[in-house]
């Protein structure tokens, strides 16, 4: 089975609007689970973020998520943003770049709600990790 190529174009296309000289901008689904982003900046649902290197600390463009940090109104964020909230990739000034099919939003509210109550009802307080005991030996 191969992998979901959505990462590599994103990386991609990221790299080829660098070095075209332009600033990319990524456009995501604001509403996916899991995202963190800042609240207020986007319209019906979808924010635009420059994720240039002037705008942006410690970008990583993973194979799960995009990850950085950025100030918004003088504010520094963490921001993360699975690769399925992704819609877009392009360059500020003239518009090229990618863009992806939206998300279907039920279904990964679904799975995030499963996961949820699967991980608060498998764990309680009483359960403690197992230690092993390690196989190493101290040589003197």
């Amino acid at each position: 089975m191969m992998r979901d190529q959505k990462p590599y174009l994103v990386r991609a296309f990221y790299d080829w609007i660098v070095d075209s000289g332009c600033t990319p901008y990524l456009q995501i689904q604001i509403n996916y689970p899991g995202v963190v982003a800042p609240k207020g900046f986007d319209d019906e649902g979808v924010l635009v973020l420059n994720i240039s290197g002037q705008a942006t600390n410690r970008l990583q463009l993973g194979d799960r998520s995009i990850d950085f940090e950025a100030r918004f109104r003088g504010k520094a964020m963490a921001v993360h943003v699975p690769m399925p909230a992704v819609l877009a990739i392009f360059a500020k000034e003239n518009a090229q770049g990618m863009g992806f099919a939206p998300p279907d939003l039920e279904q990964a509210l679904k799975e995030a709600e499963s996961v949820s109550a699967s991980t608060t009802s498998a764990s309680s307080p009483s359960d403690k990790p197992k230690r092993n005991r390690s196989h190493l030996k101290v040589v003197k």
